[in-house]
C-alpha cells in the first residue's frame, strides 16, 4: 500500500457519528450494492464489537473489520465484516487489515482461537493466515460461506 493510512481501533461508544456513518456506508457499498445482496447489515451487534478501520489521507474509510472478544459464553474471538473499498483493492490492504485484526484478537485473548465466516471465494486468502475450515459450506444471505478457525 503506497498511500499513507491511519489505523484506528474503537469501541462502538467511542465512534463519532461520522465514523459510524462511514463504516455503515462502506459495508453497504460492498456487501449490499456491489455483491447485490440485500440483507440487514445493522444486525444489533455493532455495540458489542470493536471496530478496526483505516482512513486514507483524505479521511475516507478504506478498510474495516468488526472484532468480538471471547467471553464466558463464547470461548473464541471473532473477526467479521472484513472489507476494503473497491478503489484500494489488490494493494495489500486486506492483508494488513487481517494482520491487525489477528493481532487485536491475540492481545485480547491469547489462548482463544479466532473464528470467522468466510465467503467461499476468499477461502485461500484466509487459509494464508492459518485459518482452517471447521464446517461445511453454507449459504448466508444467498452467498456461499464457510466457517473457519485459527488456533491460538
Amino acid at each position: 500500500m503506497s498511500q499513507q493510512l491511519t489505523w484506528i481501533t474503537k469501541s462502538f461508544a467511542e465512534l463519532s457519528t461520522r465514523e459510524l456513518y462511514q463504516l455503515l456506508q462502506l459495508r453497504q457499498e460492498v456487501f449490499v450494492v456491489e455483491q447485490t445482496c440485500p440483507y440487514l447489515d445493522a444486525d444489533g451487534l455493532d455495540d458489542q464489537a470493536t471496530h478496526l478501520y483505516a482512513l486514507d489521507a483524505e479521511g475516507e474509510m478504506v478498510a474495516y473489520a468488526r472484532l468480538f472478544a471471547a467471553n464466558e459464553s463464547v470461548p473464541y474471538t471473532r473477526i467479521g465484516r472484513v472489507i476494503s473499498a473497491g478503489n484500494v483493492r489488490r494493494q495489500g490492504l486486506g492483508r494488513e487489515l487481517m494482520r491487525r485484526a489477528i493481532e487485536w484478537c491475540r492481545q485480547q485473548h491469547p489462548q482463544a482461537p479466532i473464528r470467522l465466516g468466510a465467503q467461499v471465494y476468499l477461502r485461500a486468502f484466509y487459509q494464508s493466515f492459518e485459518f482452517r475450515e471447521i464446517g461445511d459450506d453454507y449459504l448466508e444471505d444467498g452467498i456461499p460461506h464457510v466457517d473457519m478457525e485459527r488456533a491460538p
